[in-house]
């Protein structure tokens, strides 16, 4: 196997690493598996590490739907009479209180 030196700015090496985070892969195997599909591999080999991003983004939309309903079905979200005033969100001697017991 050969290595490769691929230079990227900042920001895409991250977007890069986030996206690899979410297919429990690695940015080496998403190069990997882009460069066998670009390059027509039909030796065999899997080139089950190209993403199918258009099924990712489609079954992502589809939990994050689900989650908001289930939310939104049960009464939840954030109502304003549930706010702490600035007074109580700092009040230190309140918070250490609630830590210790």
């Amino acid at each position: 196997m050969r290595n490769i030196t691929v230079s990227v700015d900042e920001e895409t090496h991250r977007l890069a690493r986030i996206r690899a985070a979410e297919l429990d892969t690695s940015v080496s195997a998403l190069v990997r598996g882009y460069l066998k599909g670009l390059a027509g591999r039909t030796d065999g080999e899997s080139t089950s590490a190209l993403p199918n991003w258009k099924t990712e983004s489609k079954r992502n939309r589809r939990r994050l739907r689900e989650v908001i309903e289930r939310i939104t079905a049960n009464g939840g979200g954030l109502r304003m009479a549930d706010n702490l005033s600035r007074e109580e969100l700092y009040d230190r001697d309140r918070a250490r209180a609630e830590t210790k017991g």
